[in-house]
């Protein structure tokens, strides 16, 4: 596990982390999310060790991060750092030894990677003729050539199309499988909401919200509710009759309602299910839960 505690950092007079404070855990893929001049890469690259932080701690497993763990941490950067006029497999099989292993071990582990990322037969290849999606898949293999123990990526994602998205989720996936934290921040809301098991936002320098994403989820639900009816009379107008209720949303049988209180909630169940003699059977009903980009709303205004 990698824990921040406390991390502040300025750049002149211009405080950009304030008590950054939070874990990732291992085996867990954890979406580090905020806007542009949030404190993103700043924490990434103190976690890294290529800025030093002004106070507070980082740890891995409890122990301060030597020079020879971060040796071994696996970062993408946001900005591409591979040599564009050099071949893909040639120059992953070099950063591969840079890192330690023998030619062989690093050629083997290049092969493997190119394979998994649906790069095989771009390995010969300059990086610059590869299309912005494929440059990207190369980047994460440099990011992985040398079997991290952590991972630390920066809008890994991006540039990537869906399928692509999906090839590798799969790598990342197979090595937090393994025990390794996996931390990466993006914009793409969606793809955070869609991979994450923790999501940590930063905003202003300060964490924002942190947690699982279930629990974030429950911690910032409301009190919104929907019932859907069906049939062929379905409507739920009268929702917006009901004690304690406030329509917020009416489309003939589905309705959308803020609640007072969950009796109320169930007070509109209720009805819904003793008025069905004119053969309406209810749907669908229950709590609405707030996607992380709603939570992402609400935790930065």
């Amino acid at each position: 596990m990698i824990e921040l505690n406390g991390i502040t950092r300025s750049f002149g007079d211009r405080q950009v982390l304030n008590d950054v404070t939070f874990s990732v855990a291992g085996g867990r893929m954890t979406g580090f999310v905020g806007g542009n001049g949030a404190g993103k890469t700043t924490t990434m690259r103190i976690i890294l060790g290529v800025l030093a932080q002004g106070s507070g701690t980082v740890t891995l497993d409890g122990q301060p991060i030597t020079a020879g763990d971060r040796s071994r941490f696996g970062y993408m950067p946001e900005e591409r750092g591979l040599y564009p006029k050099m071949k893909v497999a040639e120059q992953l099989v070099y950063l591969g030894k840079l890192h330690g292993l023998s030619a062989a071990a690093a050629k083997s582990e290049v092969d493997g990677l190119l394979e998994r990322l649906g790069l095989a037969e771009r390995g010969g290849d300059t990086l610059e003729s590869l299309s912005l999606g494929n440059q990207q898949r190369a980047q994460i293999a440099a990011a992985l050539v040398h079997r991290p123990i952590a991972l630390v990526l920066d809008e890994p994602f991006s540039g990537l199309d869906p399928m692509a998205v999906d090839v590798v989720l799969g790598v990342l996936r197979d090595y937090a499988a393994q025990g390794v934290p996996v931390l990466f921040s993006s914009h793409q809301l969606d793809i955070v909401e869609r991979l994450c098991d923790d999501v940590t936002v930063i905003g202003g320098g300060r964490i924002l919200a942190s947690g699982s994403r279930e629990s974030l989820r429950a911690q910032h639900s409301g009190r919104e509710f929907e019932i859907e009816l069906t049939g062929a009379a379905a409507d739920a107008g009268w929702v917006r009759d009901q004690a304690g209720i406030s329509l917020t949303h009416l489309d003939g049988g589905y309705a959308r309602f803020e609640a007072e209180n969950d009796a109320a909630a169930q007070a509109v169940l209720a009805r819904a299910l003793t008025g069905s003699a004119d053969g309406t059977q209810v749907l669908r009903f229950g709590k609405l839960t707030p996607s992380l980009a709603q939570i992402f709303k609400e935790v930065v205004k």
